[in-house]
C-alpha cells in the first residue's frame, strides 16, 4: 500500500508548529459524552420516555376502587308573612327562621365492567415500549449526529489546509515568476497569471474559514461546548467489511431490529387499539357504588309574642347499589368518533409502510456505501500518488519551457483536492458504516469506543504552516 505519509506532508508540515504546547485534541467518544450531556434532544427523548411511563400506573389506577370525601356547610335564614294560629286566634304574622347545616359523606366506586379502562390498560403497555424504542433510537441518532458533525469538522479543516497549502505553493510560484520576469525569462502574462491564481486562492481562504466556523457551530449545537482541535484517523486505518458481508441479511436485521420501525409498529398497534376505546361509547358500563354520609341542621323560628323555637335535625345515611348504565343516543358524535379512529389507523398503516420502505433503503444504501467507500478510498489515494507525479512532471516541463504556469498550477490544485477528497471518502467510510449498524438496530457506544482506538492528534488549522514538498 502507498505510504500517505508523503503526501500528507505536502498539507500538514510539522516543522512549522508553534512553539506553545498544543493543547489535546479531543477525541471522538469524548465529543459523545458532552453530546450525552448537553443536547437537548437526547434529553427531550428521555424526558418523554418518563412521561410515558406514567401510563401504566395510570391505567391500573382506574381499575382500583376510587374513594371520595365530600362536605358542605350552609346558613340561611328567612323571613316573611305567614299565616299561624296564635293563642288570640288565627293571623298573619312575620316569621323568622335561622338554619345552620352541616352535610358530609364517603363515596366509594369500583368498576366492574368498562371496556374503556380495558383497552387502557392494553396501550399501557404498549405506549411504554414506544418510548423505550424511541429513545433508543435518539441514542443511536445522538451517536450518528455526533460523528457527522465531528468529521463535517475534520472535512472543513482538511479543505482550509488543503486551500492553505495551495495558497502559500501559489505564493512562491508568484515570487518566482515575478523574479524570472525580472532577468527576461519568462513574459508578463506567467505573473499575471500566478497574481490572479493567488487572488483566488485568498478568497478560498475565506470561504473555507467560514465553513470550518460554520461546521464547528453545529458541532457546539450538539455538545453545548466549543472544540478546536478533534482526533482525526491515523493512515493506518482499518477498511473492514461488513460483518455479516452479505446485504440480504443486513436487510433482514433491519426489517426486524430497527427501532424507529419497532416504533412505528407499535403506532399502529395504539392506532387499532384507538378504534376499540372510542367504541366504549356503545357499551354498557357497571359499577359498584357505596355512600355513606350524615346532615346535622339547627334551625331557630321566631314568632311574634312567642318564645323563640329551637329545632335540632340530625340524619345518617348509608347505600350500596350497582349501577348500570346503557348508552342510547349520543347524537352521533360515537360513530364519528369512531370513524375518525379508523380513518387515523388507515393513516398509521401507510405511516408504517413509509418507514419500512425507508428502513429497508437505509440498509441497503449503507451497505454498498461501505463497499463503495472503501474502494474509493483505494482508488483515491492511487489518484493522490498520480496527482503527485503529474504535478512534478508538469513542474519539471515548466523549467524547460514545454508546460505554462497555468497547467503548473492546475496540476498544483488538482494535487491538493485529491489528498481532499481521499480524507473525505475515509470519513464517509465510518459515517456508512454506523447508519448500518443503525439501519439494522445495533449501533452502540461501543462503536464509537472501537473507532476512537484508531484516531489520534493532528495540528489543526492555524498550528502550522502547510507547504508542498518535492519528492526527492
Amino acid at each position: 500500500m502507498i505510504n500517505i505519509n508523503k503526501f500528507k506532508a505536502l498539507i500538514l508540515t510539522l516543522g512549522a508548529l508553534v512553539l506553545s504546547t498544543p493543547a489535546h485534541s479531543a477525541s471522538l467518544l469524548e465529543i459523545y459524552q458532552q453530546a450525552l450531556q448537553g443536547d437537548p434532544q437526547i434529553h427531550e427523548a428521555e424526558a418523554r420516555r418518563m412521561a410515558a411511563l406514567e401510563a401504566k400506573p395510570q391505567a391500573r389506577g382506574v381499575y382500583l376502587p376510587q374513594l371520595s370525601f365530600g362536605g358542605a356547610y350552609s346558613t340561611s335564614e328567612n323571613s316573611g308573612p305567614q299565616f299561624v294560629v296564635l293563642p288570640g286566634g288565627a293571623q298573619t304574622v312575620t316569621v323568622t327562621s335561622e338554619s345552620d347545616t352541616l352535610d358530609w359523606s364517603f363515596s366509594l366506586r369500583q368498576s366492574i365492567f368498562r371496556w374503556d379502562q380495558i383497552v387502557n390498560m392494553k396501550r399501557a403497555d404498549k405506549t411504554i415500549a414506544r418510548a423505550e424504542a424511541v429513545r433508543e433510537a435518539a441514542q443511536q441518532d445522538l451517536i450518528v449526529r455526533v460523528a457527522q458533525r465531528y468529521f463535517d469538522v475534520l472535512a472543513a479543516e482538511d479543505r482550509l489546509n488543503s486551500i492553505i497549502a495551495d495558497r502559500e505553493a501559489i505564493a512562491r510560484q508568484l515570487e518566482q515568476a515575478k523574479q524570472r520576469f525580472d532577468v527576461g525569462l519568462i513574459a508578463i502574462t506567467d505573473v499575471q497569471e500566478s497574481q490572479a491564481a493567488y487572488d483566488q486562492s485568498v478568497a478560498n481562504d475565506i470561504g473555507a474559514r467560514r465553513s470550518l466556523a460554520t461546521a464547528r457551530e453545529f458541532l457546539r449545537e450538539i455538545t453545548g461546548e466549543y472544540v478546536v482541535d478533534l482526533n482525526a484517523p491515523g493512515d493506518d486505518f482499518p477498511l473492514a467489511t461488513p460483518d455479516p458481508n452479505n446485504e440480504k441479511t443486513w436487510v433482514e436485521m433491519s426489517l426486524s431490529q430497527n427501532l424507529i420501525l419497532v416504533a412505528s409498529r407499535l403506532d399502529e398497534g395504539l392506532a387499532r387499539d384507538e378504534i376499540s376505546y372510542r367504541r366504549n361509547g356503545y357499551y354498557p358500563t357497571l359499577e359498584l357504588v357505596a355512600n355513606t354520609g350524615e346532615r346535622d341542621s339547627d334551625t331557630t323560628i321566631s314568632i311574634p309574642t312567642l318564645d323563640p323555637d329551637f329545632q335540632t335535625l340530625n340524619s345518617k345515611s348509608d347505600s350500596i347499589s350497582l349501577q348500570f348504565n346503557v348508552p342510547l343516543f349520543a347524537g352521533g358524535s360515537t360513530s364519528s368518533r369512531v370513524k375518525e379512529a379508523v380513518y387515523l389507523h388507515r393513516a398509521s398503516r401507510q405511516q408504517l409502510q413509509r418507514v419500512t420502505r425507508e428502513t429497508e433503503r437505509q440498509a441497503r444504501d449503507s451497505y454498498l456505501g461501505v463497499l463503495a467507500e472503501i474502494a474509493r478510498v483505494n482508488a483515491l489515494e492511487q489518484a493522490v500518488s498520480s496527482s503527485q507525479t503529474a504535478l512534478q512532471a508538469t513542474q519539471a516541463g515548466y523549467e524547460v519551457g514545454t508546460r505554462t504556469i497555468v497547467e503548473v498550477l492546475n496540476s498544483q490544485f488538482a494535487l491538493y483536492v485529491a489528498i481532499t477528497n481521499y480524507y473525505q471518502s475515509r470519513y464517509d467510510y465510518i459515517l456508512n458504516a454506523l447508519r448500518l449498524k443503525q439501519a439494522a438496530g445495533t449501533l452502540q457506544v461501543q462503536d464509537l469506543e472501537k473507532i476512537d482506538q484508531w484516531l489520534s492528534d493532528r495540528p489543526s488549522p492555524g498550528q502550522v504552516r502547510p507547504a508542498p514538498r518535492e519528492e526527492s
